[in-house]
């Protein structure tokens, strides 16, 4: 068994604007930068044996922020945004509703769906089964990773996975426990 804890990175510029980054490569602001800080003090009492993260660097950074000195920390393309094509770093209003009708199963133009996602993080957590087996493994990433977690470890639907989002309910804490068995 592999415990699994999994981090939101913090605010970015684009969150701030309302801007759905997906693969464009947004900083985290001023609020994100204080956010990745404070969760090296919200995760005090936990021990980890290592960290991965997006290689996107509003992930990095965040991960960097919060754990730099005190663990090892392996971006991993695997734990990217999904790829929003032709709208990475539009208007929220326009890509969010996109991801509630088929893009979890139709790709974005020019980009990939949700599926996608799944099937990249799938790939990630056999990774992990070979490699981490009776771990305390960290996950610092994004919104499509988190609910393809859900998809794949807790067997939720994507459309459960979507409503039940800590997005939608206000419920963000400093990590998600998942057991990868």
């Amino acid at each position: 068994m592999i415990k699994i804890t999994y981090f939101v990175h913090g605010t970015t510029v684009d969150n701030q604007n309302e801007i759905s980054s997906g693969w464009s490569d947004a900083p985290l602001s001023e609020l994100g930068i204080q956010q990745s800080k404070d969760l090296k003090e919200q995760t005090k009492d936990k021990h980890f044996d290592v960290v991965f993260c997006s290689d996107l660097q509003r992930a990095r950074m965040s991960a960097e922020l919060a754990w730099g000195s005190m663990y090892e920390i392996i971006p991993d393309a695997r734990l990217r945004e999904c790829n929003y094509g032709e709208l990475n770093g539009r208007a929220s209003e326009i890509v969010e509703p996109l991801q509630e009708k088929e893009m979890h199963f139709k790709a974005f133009p020019g980009g990939e769906s949700y599926e996608d996602v799944k099937n990249r993080v799938a790939d990630f957590l056999d990774f992990l089964k070979e490699n981490y087996d009776g771990k305390h493994v960290a996950l610092v990433g994004h919104k499509a990773p988190q609910l393809a977690l859900d998809v794949l470890i807790k067997g939720v639907t994507w459309d459960e996975a979507l409503a039940n989002d800590w997005r939608k309910t206000k419920s963000w804490k400093p990590g998600w426990e998942y057991q990868l068995i």
